[in-house]
């Protein structure tokens, strides 16, 4: 067993967890819950003993008897990775983009046993093996870009257990995967769980994601744990406000918008693409089938999600519709005029804009949000009332004026993505295309964003191509839904008909991994 005892930490003086006290317990997996900045991972690092520079804990973190927070460094080395171990968020930052798989996870073997390089590479395919990535078709010497991002977070988490640690800390594993591949990992934590006897600590803000898989649940609100108790019995009967308020917005239906829908915006006609692949026999060329003969109509003013696994080919065609990647085969209508990469003219471009799922990959964190804002008029011409104009998209997405002279890095992750919203309006677009806008977002800010999506689009008119792979948030936010699978359209319909009776095996494989918070 790991106990955490009265843990606080204060960085640079101010406090960022008080008095937590958390018990885990072998073969039992505890959820952590809470919104961003709650102090979720800053409980988990201090747990590890990885706090950031200028850090000081106080409290106790005991294992077998020894309080962590007073050994030094070389033994607290001795111990991650070996006794605890960590699975991240993002495996692309995690894994080494030089070193193949096999040697990552014989690295870790290596470093805590000494083990000769053979001995390493044949426990880390054994460990490869019972993450489900099994030889020789997931050969030892693959690097982590030539695996999709649900085998790169299985590299992670073999890496994490191939010492089987007594704690394993999983901090947000599943939040960038679709639902299929997210069920698979929470499906290989639980086994993991069960047969290697360990302790999970499961860090997220998905409730759903929690209720499946939980013993204990833990609610952290401003570096406190405010409610804790069976997984059960907390999701029946939370006690907390700051938890029923949770609940509550993971079950948000944003109001009902009665939206003019208007003649066909966008017309995907039999759009074919292809990639080229190397490898062929005696320099045949082989070519991957990304999307395959697929028609698709979004009217002016309609909210249509696109919804699909990983490598289905949303993305491949979502850059088509942006005139970013060029057709083998169909054609794209925009407003009735012809869709071609590299040659469409401001106008039509200035028809669409992007909201992302991450905003700060899309912000130059060295230009105010004015400059931010604004951006998109170089595709109009910037007009002379141009900062009344950013000042305009911003107050309608609930950013006041004072923001105009911060950097990006100065709000929240909830702000920045109005931020990138209020740029996308800025111009005032027909289409806004929302690639997992929300996916990131906690699940009161998440509710905020879906309210303002709603009000825009009623306020503006305005039509969306809601990409996402979170099946619950598509169904809030949509009136039609199309799903997507091995680079066809296999279903489309009106998303509750879609959702409560799915035909497709596809849509009835996606729908019967969707999480849900149990009803009573």
């Amino acid at each position: 067993m790991i106990e955490a005892g009265n843990l606080s930490v204060t960085i640079a003086g101010r406090s960022v967890l008080q008095g937590v006290d958390l018990r885990l317990e072998p073969g039992q997996v505890t959820g952590l819950v809470g919104e961003s900045g709650s102090g979720k991972s800053m409980t988990a690092l201090a747990l590890i003993g990885l706090l950031p520079q200028g850090a000081r804990a106080t409290g106790r973190v005991t294992l077998d008897g020894r309080d962590l927070l007073s050994l030094p460094e070389d033994e607290l080395c001795r111990i991650r990775g070996k006794r605890i171990a960590m699975i991240f968020q993002e495996p692309m930052t995690a894994l080494n983009p030089l070193m193949t798989i096999g040697d990552q996870v014989a690295e870790v073997i290596r470093i805590h046993t000494g083990a000769d390089r053979r001995t390493a590479q044949a426990q880390a395919r054994d460990r490869l093996d019972r993450v489900g990535l099994p030889g020789p078709a997931l050969s030892l010497s693959l690097y982590p870009h030539e695996l999709s991002g649900g085998q790169r977070q299985r590299v992670a988490i073999a890496m994490a257990i191939a010492l089987r640690p007594d704690l394993l800390i999983a901090d947000e594993p599943t939040t960038a995967l679709d639902v299929t591949t997210q069920a698979r990992i929470l499906d290989l934590l639980r086994g993991l769980v069960r047969d290697e006897g360990m302790a999970l600590l499961l860090i997220t803000h998905d409730l759903a994601v929690t209720a499946g898989i939980a013993d204990r649940v833990a609610v952290m609100q401003d570096g406190r744990i405010v409610e804790a108790g069976p997984a059960r019995t907390l999701f029946r009967q939370p006690r907390h406000a700051y938890t029923r308020e949770l609940f509550a917005a993971s079950d948000h239906q944003p109001a009902a918008v009665a939206a003019q829908i208007g003649p066909p915006l966008v017309q995907v006609q039999d759009a074919v693409r292809d990639y080229a692949l190397p490898g062929g026999w005696f320099g045949t060329p082989r070519h991957l089938r990304a999307v395959d003969h697929v028609s698709l109509t979004l009217h002016a003013g309609e909210s249509l999600g696109l919804v699909g696994p990983s490598g289905c080919g949303k993305s491949t065609l979502t850059r088509m519709i942006l005139g970013l990647d060029p057709l083998q085969g169909g054609q794209i209508l925009l407003d009735g005029q012809p869709v071609r990469a590299g040659r469409m003219g401001r106008d039509l471009r200035a028809m669409v804009q992007c909201v992302f799922q991450d905003p700060c990959g899309g912000f130059d964190p060295r230009w105010r949000v004015e400059d931010l804002v604004a951006e998109p008029f170089h595709l109009t011409g910037r007009p002379a009332d141009w900062r009344a104009r950013v000042t305009q998209a911003l107050a309608e997405v609930g950013i006041p004026r004072d923001a105009l002279r911060r950097f990006p890095h100065e709000f929240s992750g909830g702000q920045r993505q109005r931020i990138a919203i209020a740029r996308a309006l800025v111009i005032r677009p027909r289409l806004i295309v929302l690639d997992e806008a929300v996916s990131a977002l906690d699940v009161r800010v998440r509710a905020q964003v879906l309210d303002l999506l709603a009000w825009l689009r009623r306020d503006h008119g305005l039509a969306y191509l809601f990409i996402s792979h979170d099946l619950s948030v598509v169904r809030r936010i949509t009136d039609r839904i199309c799903i997507m699978d091995q680079g066809r359209i296999v279903e489309t319909g009106p998303t509750g008909q879609v959702m409560t009776a799915p035909g497709h095996p596809a849509t009835r494989q996606l729908v019967a991994a969707t999480p849900r918070i149990p009803a009573d």
